[in-house]
């Protein structure tokens, strides 16, 4: 809310800790909304394509509705599956990306109608399943560990909140729009912790609800809900559930897509990346050519790449942003201790921030070494295109070379 302008952490990191890491933490922005995005999409054609089955009794083909590449654990590289294209992945991706182009007015009337049908089919599994549960089911709360780390216990609990941190993406895309609200200063820390909070009860609502109907034993399947609606005997609830969960994923999306081309206007302002990256449409009001280039990226990686590497990368990226973010609060605290703070982080200008940047290194920690491989590879080729065009073409550094003395 300090520094209420589009550009998310990149913008704060731009203010608080320099060209440099701004530009790092920005790319990171970039895998993390776009390849964010493109899992969303895969998720949501599952949930589609079982809807549509069950609605219709249509069985639509593998080869439309699936990646064709898989990650195979035990061989270490990408398999193909014979599949073509994911292609219900492809069309929510371009319908949202249209929906976008058009203006923040159609998203906000868009994602409004969505948030309101998965909200409502949250409370209604809730309220449906909430008589079946049985106490035995959550003893013991947390079930000793196997002898492997990650299999049941504490570890467990900790591998489990990196997968569950990808379900956390979207709140900080909530500042990439600062500068098309009313009163970003009162209004961002409102719509952001706001958000986190009314989430984190009905996320933490659902779980427990799931795991007092149906023991966690049984619940590592792709749909896990479907065994809790079948303990109700609610047979159209199925259906309701899968309603709620492409309407929610739709808003996901819309709101990863919004974010990104938002980051690039940033970088392009800033002179980091070329200027038809911050071209706005003269009747939409629109980053319309990003808006369009990173729908079409997304569709593409959201149509060949399985859900898996998507996923990952995606949290991992996040995690990277956040840890970031966490030291720049601290920073900005040091450097200008003076600014006007219409929010200030509870418990001291460090507790929170060092906590914060502690708890997202300690699960990056517990990433795959592939994954990490991979964020190293996208920050390294981030670094080449910052040397050999950004660092160059940065208004900051040519507004500081202007103002010196000459032979200075």
């Amino acid at each position: 809310s300090m520094i209420p302008v589009a550009g998310s952490a990149y913008t704060y990191a731009y203010a608080t800790m320099g060209e440099l890491v701004a530009w790092i933490i920005g790319w990171d922005l970039i895998l993390e909304y776009l390849v964010g995005a493109a899992t969303v999409s895969v998720g949501w054609s599952g949930y589609m394509v079982a809807f549509v089955q069950n609605v219709t009794g249509w069985h639509l083909p593998a080869a439309w509705t699936t990646s064709p590449l898989i990650w195979s654990e035990n061989h270490r590289h990408v398999q193909f599956t014979g599949a073509i294209i994911n292609l219900p992945a492809v069309f929510i991706t371009l319908l949202i990306t249209g929906i976008l182009v058009l203006g923040i007015k159609e998203s906000a009337r868009f994602n409004s109608v969505i948030v309101v049908v998965k909200v409502a089919v949250v409370l209604l599994f809730i309220a449906a399943a909430a008589p079946f549960v049985r106490g035995e089911n959550w003893r013991p709360f947390i079930p000793a560990n196997t002898g492997h780390f990650g299999h049941f216990g504490i570890s467990g609990i900790l591998q489990g909140a990196t997968m569950v941190f990808f379900a956390y993406i979207g709140f900080d895309a909530v500042s990439t729009a600062a500068q098309e609200t009313r009163n970003p200063r009162r209004d961002l820390p409102i719509g952001i912790l706001g958000s986190l909070a009314i989430c984190t009860v009905l996320y933490i609502a659902v779980s427990l609800i799931l795991t007092g109907v149906v023991p966690y034993t049984k619940l590592s399947v792709p749909h896990p809900i479907a065994l809790g609606i079948a303990v109700t005997g609610i047979s159209w609830l199925e259906s309701a559930v899968e309603i709620g969960a492409i309407a929610g994923l739709s808003s996901v999306m819309m709101v990863l897509l919004l974010g990104q081309p938002r980051i690039f206007f940033s970088m392009a302002h800033d002179g980091l990346l070329p200027a038809v990256a911050a071209r706005v449409h003269p009747r939409l009001g629109t980053p319309h050519i990003t808006t369009i280039t990173t729908g079409l990226v997304c569709a593409v990686a959201g149509g060949l790449l399985p859900i898996d590497i998507l996923g990952e990368l995606t949290s991992i990226g996040t995690l990277f942003a956040f840890v970031l973010v966490c030291f720049g609060v601290m920073i900005l605290r040091i450097k200008r201790p003076d600014l006007p703070r219409a929010f200030k982080v509870p418990g001291g200008p460090y507790l929170i921030p060092i906590l914060g940047a502690l708890f997202s290194g300690g699960l990056m920690v517990t990433a795959t070494t592939h994954t990490l491989i991979r964020l190293f590879i996208w920050m390294a080729i981030g670094l080449v295109i910052y040397f050999l065009y950004g660092r160059k073409h940065s208004k900051l550094r040519r507004t500081f070379q202007d103002r010196q003395p000459p032979g200075g």
